[in-house]
This record gives structure tokens, sequence and C-alpha cells, in this order.
């Protein structure tokens, strides 16, 4: 099989395998008799052990020549760890498998963006890794589809069961990537084959702590995710807790109304980036989430997810295609691609992680429609560090390094 149509293939079927059951997670232990607070709490525990996991899988991605073996034993991990939910309530067990989840899956997005590279060289990866975003958005929609109309038909166990199918296909695909088509110096970010002493020299944390543009779009990100990576739970729990959906169905509905969004944004992300570039792009994204935490607020009702999870997918979208790619640009020649991929990651999780347990408890002792207020607020935070620090970021997003030189960001 061509390795590309394998790789998007492992993408579409990696969406239902990299976060768990994912947002099904909060209405299934709603439905087991746990309090929002706690559910958030739980959440935030599997996010921070995710956190500290992405940088060193990412450091790892760059120094394994075994990637396929990572991700198949990743995703076969993250899958069984899910699994353990449908038989075990307790807090701690519940905590347990998000935390494993949250390893496990940690690895998978530097490792894809990797192989990525490996195969398609620095050149081909804006546009491959579109293709990928825009498969694994396709492999999100079908996923909650399914999943809402399984859980809505059989009960929540029918969703477990589908996770499993899934991360078995996910190894599938895996496999169907031919070894010698993934070419190593290249996934992480070399041009060429290196002498020992180069290679020594591109394996040094130096250059992640020392390239200033990254740091700016970490600590931006950070503040992105802390604002949103709550919404999409608690506003499942509202709307479900003013009785106006069924659980099951209703979660899906969420997930299938932002991935839709996804699929688009991340088919127009590529020409938007051409035309508007790194910054502009991101800029977009910045703006989507306080407005989308407005109507959060305004409308807890039924039809209310339509734009506000169409928000969350143009701003999701968009960023699923621009940051990975904008990494690779500014560390290309650096040889620590993945491991950059892995250290935003981690910071922009930080942001994440901290959500859940901020909107859960918010939600608890003020109310749904006072989080989510909340939660837009502190966005904006994101959106003023790329706005004060403009002219610097638009020159260093704009940068398209020659593929045999040095990043002369990174100083």
């Amino acid at each position: 099989m061509n390795p590309q149509y394998a790789l998007e293939g492992l993408n579409f079927f990696m969406a239902d395998v990299q976060a768990g059951i994912g947002p099904f997670l909060g209405v299934f232990l709603q439905a087991q008799g746990w309090h929002p607070d706690a559910i958030g709490t739980v959440m935030t525990l599997g996010g921070i052990a995710g956190m500290l996991a992405t940088s060193p899988s990412g450091a790892l991605v760059d120094a394994t020549r075994h990637k396929r073996g990572l991700i198949v034993a990743a995703g076969v991990m993250t899958t069984l760890a899910s699994l353990v939910l449908w038989v075990a309530h307790t807090y701690w067990m519940v905590a347990a498998s998000q935390i494993l989840t949250a390893v496990t899956g940690a690895a998978l997005g530097p490792a894809v963006a990797g192989v990525t590279l490996g195969i398609v060289h620095e050149r081909g990866f804006d546009r491959q890794f579109s293709r990928n975003q825009v498969a694994n958005h396709a492999g999100n929609v079908v996923g909650a589809a399914l999943s809402g109309w399984l859980g809505w038909r059989y009960g929540f166990g029918a969703v477990f069961a589908l996770a499993g199918v899934f991360g078995a296909l996910s190894v599938v695909s895996t496999l169907l990537i031919r070894r010698d088509s993934i070419d190593h110096d290249r996934a992480r970010g070399l041009a060429a084959a290196p002498s020992t002493q180069e290679h020594e020299q591109a394996s040094g944390f130096r250059v992640l702590l020392t390239c200033r543009p990254l740091l700016l779009l970490s600590a931006a990100l950070a503040m992105f995710h802390l604002g949103n990576a709550a919404m999409l739970p608690l506003y499942g729990l509202a709307v479900v807790a003013a009785h106006k959906g069924d659980p099951s169905a209703f979660t899906a509905q969420t997930i299938v109304v932002a991935q839709l969004v996804m699929v688009f944004a991340a088919c127009f992300a590529n020409r938007l980036i051409q035309r508007f570039g790194y910054w502009g792009v991101i800029l977009i994204t910045f703006l989507a989430l306080p407005l989308r935490g407005l109507v959060a607020a305004l409308f807890i009702s039924a039809w209310g997810v339509w734009p506000v999870q169409a928000l969350d997918g143009i701003g999701a979208g968009l960023q699923s295609v621009a940051v990975p790619a904008l990494i690779v640009r500014l560390l290309q020649g650096t040889g620590r691609v993945n491991v950059g991929q892995g250290v935003v990651m981690t910071v922009q999780g930080v942001g994440a992680a901290l959500s859940p347990a901020l909107g859960g408890v918010l939600a608890q002792h003020f109310g749904y429609a006072a989080a989510f207020l909340v939660l837009g607020a502190v966005s904006v935070g994101s959106l003023a560090l790329w706005l004060l620090f403009g002219t610097f970021l638009k020159k260093a997003c704009g940068i398209h390094n020659d593929l045999a030189n040095q990043n002369p960001l990174v100083t």
C-alpha cells in the first residue's frame, strides 16, 4: 500500500483511540453518580500525566528507528486503559485509567508527525499533515456518530467495544506503512544523514530553550487550552443536567458538529496558510474561543451545540494543521523537530490539564454559564500575547528555511 494512504488510514482510526472515550467519559461517570468537580479533577490528573509524558515521548520519537512499533504499543495500551473503565468505577481506578491513557496517548502525536515528516520530508509536510488531519477529524466524526448511536441503542458498553475495534484497526494501518518508506533522519528534521558529531550536537535540548518564537507559541497555546479544553465536556454536562438531551446521543452530536467543521477547516488550512501566513491563521483560532465561551453561556440548549461547536471546529481544525507545520519550519535542520512538537504539546498541556478542574469547580459553585464566561475570558490572554509580539512573530512565522541550512531563529 502507498505509505501515505496507510498514514491517512492510521489517522482515521487513531482518532477514536488517542483520547480514549473522550467526551463520553463525563456523561458516563455522571451516570455512575459522579459530580462535576470530581469528574473535572480526575480528567485533570490524566491531563497532567499526559503533559509530563509528551516531551520525553517527542525525544523518544527523535531517537528511535522503531516508530511504527512505538505507535502500535501506544495504541494498544491506550485502548486497554480505556476498556478498564467499563469494569471499574472507583475514583482511583478511573484516575489510573486516565493517567495511563494520557501517558501512552502522548506518544501518538509526535510519533505520527515524525513518521509523516520521514515519509514526505519537509517540503511535503504541510500538505500531507493537512490530509492527515482531514482523515483524523473524519475518524472522529464517524467514531462519535457510531458511539452516539450504539450508546443510545445498546448502552455505554457498545461505546467501549467500538473503541477496541478502532484500536485494532489503527494497529493494522500502522503495519501497512512500509518500514523502508520512513527516512529517520528526515523524520527528526535533519536534511541529510549526519555524522556522529553532528548527530550529538543536534540532540541538545538547548535549541528548544533558545528559539523565542517557539516559546511564545507555547505560552499562547497554554492560555488558549486553559479556556478551551473544558468547554466540550462541560457543555455536554450542562445540557444533560438541564434534561435537554440524551447523554450518549447529545455528546455524540457535540463531537460530530465540531469535527465536521474541523474537516473543512483542515481541508482549507494549507491554502489559508499560503495566503495569510502561520501568524494570521493562528490569530483566527485565538479569536474564535472568547466568542465560543459567550455563546455557550447564553445558549445552554440542544440547538446551541451548533454555534458553540462550530467555533470549536474552526479554532481546533486550523490549529491542528498550522501549529505542527509551524514547529517543523521553526526547528528544521536542528534534528529536534519531534521533541519540539512534544515540548509545545507539554506547555499547552499545562493549560489543558488545569481546564477541567477549573471548569468543574466553577460549574459546581457558580453554575455552568459562569464557567463558560470565565473560560472564554481566560483565553483572551493568548490573543493579547499573539498581538503584543505580532511584529516579531510575523517575521518568524513567515520564514521558509532552506532544507540544507540551520534555522537562523535558533541561536
